[in-house]
């Protein structure tokens, strides 16, 4: 299925985890398997990984992974999902009907061999550690290949400089070449292209804050990952756009000093965008921000806040509720 060139074989997990869970193959007289395909290498945060052919059986971890594979027609290899952010967008809603959650979070090591997957796919590089579903060299050596959404690398020599939509694109473009996919991927990066070059950006020099989670500290989008992308397509000026990282602890008082025009409120079921709007009104530090006083707010899903195939319609819906706002003079 793949090699890995830079890793050595490391200690095999404990026997007990192994009980029937020998490493499988791809099926030959699967009617979506090539004939005879290239090897596809990755570098993938800095783990080579060899794919001798299309992954079969997948286990993707996070929105992003499933929503991937929904998009480019793939949702028949999905054989579980774990940590899932939201529900899936109307139009991959019923590709991914059927699909079996494993875990509401990271997926245990025994939860992955039980499924006995050809590739782990996550949107997290933290997935992969020995509390979670195992290191990769570990996983590796059985016989699992693993693969983290590029954007996602934490090490600085792997993670980009600052996203861009040529690093979006380029992970969809790697994920069908993969596959065994390469046309459905590259109308999908034309259909997002499109999709983009539609934005009209605000030309009004609007400040705004991406605010994210937390509470006595807020966890706000900076300077270089999607938060950023989807800020700067839009025409907003991110008030942490100088934060050398893709999210950051910010203080309230440095939002208070920066009095954003709009808030981009990330709304999830473990804290809702509402949930953010009351905080927000009830702490004497930002009831006075001109953007929770006028109820300038912006609303982003959890699930299309990580870059992914969601992004493109993330920066297009917020700039429709940019454009509706009621701006006064601005």
């Amino acid at each position: 299925m793949f090699r890995n060139r830079s890793l050595p074989l490391a200690a095999l997990l404990p026997v007990v985890l192994l009980a029937g869970c020998a490493a499988p193959t791809a099926a030959q007289d699967s009617p979506t398997a090539p004939d005879a395909a290239a090897a596809v290498t990755v570098d993938n945060c800095g783990t080579e990984v060899v794919f001798e052919s299309a992954p079969e059986r997948v286990l993707t971890v996070k929105s992003t992974s499933t929503e991937m594979l929904l998009a480019l027609g793939l949702g028949d290899r999905i054989v579980g999902t774990a940590f899932q952010d939201g529900p899936l967008p109307d139009h991959l809603a019923e590709a991914g009907a059927d699909l079996a959650s494993v875990s509401d979070k990271l997926p245990s090591a025994e939860a992955v061999l039980g499924l006995e997957p050809d590739l782990v796919y996550s949107g997290w590089e933290s997935t992969f550690t020995p509390e979670a579903a195992g290191a990769r060299e570990e996983l590796q050596s059985l016989g699992i290949a693993t693969y983290v959404s590029p954007a996602a690398c934490k090490a600085p020599e792997h993670q980009p400089d600052e996203l861009t939509w040529d690093h979006v694109f380029a992970e969809i473009t790697e994920v069908g070449d993969i596959f065994e996919v390469p046309d459905a991927a590259a109308e999908l990066v034309e259909e997002q292209a499109d999709e983009i070059a539609a934005i009209e950006p605000d030309e009004r020099g609007l400040t705004a804050l991406w605010y994210s989670s937390g509470t006595a500290t807020p966890y706000v989008g900076a300077g270089i990952g999607n938060p950023q992308l989807i800020l700067e397509t839009v025409g907003l000026t991110n008030i942490a756009g100088d934060v050398a990282d893709t999210w950051t602890s910010y203080s309230w008082e440095a939002v208070a000093a920066a009095d954003p025009d709009v808030i981009v409120l990330v709304d999830s079921s473990w804290n809702s965008a509402q949930q953010k709007k009351d905080l927000l009104a009830s702490d004497p530090v930002t009831a006075n921000l001109t953007a929770v006083r006028a109820g300038r707010y912006l609303v982003v899903p959890f699930a299309a806040s990580e870059a992914g195939v969601r992004s493109a319609e993330a920066a297009a819906d917020l700039s429709r509720q940019l454009a509706d706002l009621d701006l006064g003079d601005r």
